[in-house]
């Protein structure tokens, strides 16, 4: 009768003792889910404090990204880089430390840097939304919202793109012109930005697999301009025609069908 009781007691205890283990390990499951969601992608900055920010800054993205290897945060600001630590913990929970900034010296048009750092040296929770990131304190409103860009994808957006040639001539700039001939796709929103030779120059873009690429409501302001090297309208033709694009290191081309190229462009770093 003992052995019965002892054998039915054991059997109660180790059920009591897995139940909990099972649960511990479903959390840790879960968690771990969660911090992948926020680990090893690049977020590029949409809003701080309520306001939108054009985060295309000297030729770089305000953004950030955490590092599971080391549990460290790096990301460029604006106009200097940032770096530091972080962790992660339940229920969504996030801390920056330590966090240093590079010493460049930085023009008084420059995004406001130290912004971003207070919002940083601020947060302690955060909450992921499709492919947002919003950092938090407390339950007030988000105090900064980010986008989760792929860091090896689209490397045709964001850059400030200088024609290099036109239909398979050279370009260069006239002495009568104000700047060079350039373009640039902005995250926000799709929009192109550019300069045409003589007239600023706005429309939008679609990005698709396999370096697929259209333009549309592409437009000019309406200056008067004077006799330059490049013909505006056949400038604005090409984005008319385009429906690829093949980037090797800083150069892009834009091209239709398997043609030779309709124009090529050069990155340039501001």
């Amino acid at each position: 009768m003992k052995l019965k009781i002892f054998t039915l007691a054991f059997a109660v205890m180790a059920l009591y003792s897995c139940g909990p283990t099972q649960n511990k390990e479903k959390n840790n499951t879960t968690n771990a889910t969660n911090d992948s969601a926020i680990t090893e992608a690049q977020w590029v900055l949409q809003q701080l404090e309520g306001e939108d920010i054009d985060p295309s800054k000297n030729g770089k993205l305000i953004s950030f990204t955490l590092n599971t290897k080391d549990n460290k945060v790096t990301g460029y600001a604006g106009c200097n880089s940032f770096f530091g630590n972080y962790t992660l913990g339940a229920g969504n929970r996030i801390s920056f430390s330590t966090l240093g900034l590079t010493k460049m010296a930085c023009s008084e048009d420059d995004f406001k840097e130290s912004e971003l750092m207070n919002v940083l040296d601020m947060t302690d929770n955060y909450r992921i939304n499709g492919n947002q990131l919003e950092l938090n304190v407390g339950k007030r409103a988000p105090l900064a919202i980010f986008k989760k860009v792929d860091k090896n994808a689209e490397p045709i957006v964001e850059k400030y793109w200088k024609l290099k040639t036109l239909e398979g001539k050279d370009v260069k700039m006239s002495k009568n012109q104000e700047k060079e001939i350039y373009f640039t796709l902005k995250m926000n929103e799709n929009r192109v930005v550019g300069f045409a030779g003589c007239n600023g120059m706005s429309g939008t873009y679609k990005l698709e697999e396999r370096n697929r690429i259209s333009f549309s409501q592409m437009a000019t302001t309406m200056m008067a301009c004077p006799d330059l090297d490049v013909n505006e309208a056949e400038f604005l033709k090409v984005f008319e025609l385009t429906d690829n694009y093949t980037i090797n290191g800083d150069t892009l081309s834009l091209n239709v069908g398997r043609r030779a190229p309709l124009a090529v462009f050069e990155a340039v770093y501001l």
